[in-house]
C-alpha cells in the first residue's frame, strides 16, 4: 500500500471535516471529551487550520484514497506540533499512521523537535508514538472523569 501526503486546500475542507468527524466519533462517544475532541469541531475550525500561516493540514492518502489527515504547526520553523492526526476506523491498524509520521517528519528536516498529545487511556496511540521515538514529557492534563491527555516530545 502506497501512503502519501497531500497538502490540503480550501477545496479539501469538506473531505477533511468529514474524515475527521468519522475518525474521532468512537473516541468522542467513549470519552465524552466535547471540549477538545476534533470530532466535535466545526468546519470553520478545519478551515482555520488549512489557512494557518504557521501550519498546514495534509490529507493522508493510501493508494490514492483519503483515509485521514495530519495537521502540523510550527514555531520559528524549528519546533513542530502535530494536532490532530487521524485515520478512518476501517483503515486503522495497517501502518498508515506510522508511515504518515515518517513522511511528515521528512517534509520538515529543519525540525529540532516534534510534540503532540493524545488520550492517555488509548494505549494503541501511546504505543505508536513511543514506537516512533516520542517520549512522554511528564505532563498530563485531565480532560474529564473519563480521560486524560498525555504529552509527548521527540528531539531531533
Amino acid at each position: 500500500m502506497e501512503v502519501r501526503l497531500k497538502k490540503a486546500t480550501e477545496q479539501d475542507a469538506d473531505i477533511v471535516y468529514e474524515t475527521q468527524v468519522k475518525s474521532f466519533k468512537p473516541l468522542l462517544e467513549e470519552y465524552k471529551d466535547y471540549s477538545i475532541n476534533p470530532g466535535y469541531e466545526t468546519m470553520d475550525r478545519v478551515k482555520a487550520r488549512i489557512h494557518n500561516p504557521n501550519g498546514s493540514f495534509y490529507l493522508i492518502l493510501a493508494d490514492d484514497r483519503v483515509v485521514g489527515a495530519i495537521c502540523v504547526y510550527w514555531k520559528e520553523n524549528e519546533q513542530f506540533w502535530i494536532s490532530p492526526m487521524f485515520i478512518l476506523p476501517a483503515d486503522q491498524g495497517k501502518g498508515i499512521a506510522q508511515k504518515s509520521i515518517i513522511l511528515i517528519e521528512e517534509m520538515f528536516p529543519q525540525a529540532k523537535s516534534w510534540e503532540l498529545a493524545t488520550i492517555m487511556e488509548e494505549e494503541r496511540n501511546c504505543y505508536l508514538y513511543e514506537k516512533m521515538g516520542y517520549l512522554k514529557t511528564g505532563v498530563t492534563k485531565r480532560i474529564n472523569e473519563y480521560a486524560n491527555l498525555v504529552f509527548y516530545k521527540k528531539e531531533c
